[in-house]
């Protein structure tokens, strides 16, 4: 991979032997010359050599407009190399330097993306998830009108149905280890702050059980018809119902 890049480099016009040595220095060039460089590496798919390449911009001409240009199409560049974190660094550099830039939503949606991409399933920690939801939420908050804030929402669904799935998985542990008043933080949790999720039906349900085991039964029958007035179909509360039978609870 050094040797690839040394190789790069060179080609691009970027090193010079030093006489006499072989240390190597960076070669000056003319701004244009270097971002075409950097754009035709982007155009062949060479997307290593295009990132490097447009840092090269902004290192030898920092305060063109050009340099700015190349800060975004660098995180790009990173994003389609499958560099992430790379990707991540750059487009942060790029929205902390031009906040009130019109590209500045593309940056964010960008950082978003490279979170979104990284997120582990729920057995893992999910902090990858709350920065995807964080930044694509700054687009849809800052930028509402753009081309990006639709496919953000989009995501952000995800986001939010994948953090629940994680409390949910965390709150049956507890329920499983009689944790029961953790089991209960975490049920409410989801019902609270993930509210148009997938997982509210079963976190009612769950709260409705976990109630009936401490014996607060006046409880289970408030969370279960609360199950049943808004989720009447669901497969849960007909759990939530069969349960109350059994403590010859009229039906929620």
């Amino acid at each position: 991979m050094v040797k690839s890049l040394l190789v790069f480099l060179l080609a691009a016009g970027f090193l010079t032997g030093c006489s006499g040595t072989d240390r190597l220095k960076y070669k000056e060039s003319d701004v244009t010359e270097l971002y075409d460089n950097a754009l035709r590496y982007l155009n062949r798919g060479q997307y290593k050599f295009s990132a490097v390449a447009f840092d090269e911009v902004e290192r030898q001409h920092p305060y063109s407009s050009w340099a700015r240009r190349s800060q975004l199409m660098s995180a790009y560049s990173y994003y389609k190399a499958n560099k992430l974190e790379e990707s991540i660094l750059a487009a942060e550099r790029f929205v902390s330097l031009h906040p009130g830039n019109k590209d500045a939503a593309y940056a964010f949606y960008l950082i978003g993306i490279c979170h979104y991409l990284q997120i582990a399933d729920v057995r893992r920690d999910q902090k990858e998830t709350e920065l995807a939801l964080a930044a694509l939420s700054t687009v849809v908050r800052r930028f509402p009108f753009s081309e990006y804030a639709t496919d953000a929402k989009m995501k952000i669904d995800l986001t939010r149905d994948h953090l629940a799935g994680k409390e949910m998985k965390i709150g049956r542990f507890y329920q499983q280890k009689d944790e029961y008043f953790a089991a209960i933080g975490r049920f409410t949790n989801v019902i609270r702050k993930y509210q148009t999720t997938s997982h509210v039906p079963e976190a009612l349900h769950r709260l409705t059980e976990v109630y009936v085991e401490l014996g607060i039964l006046p409880e289970a029958y408030k969370t279960a018809a609360v199950l049943g007035a808004n989720y009447p179909e669901s497969e849960w509360y007909q759990f939530s119902y069969d349960l109350m039978q059994k403590y010859h609870m009229d039906k929620p």
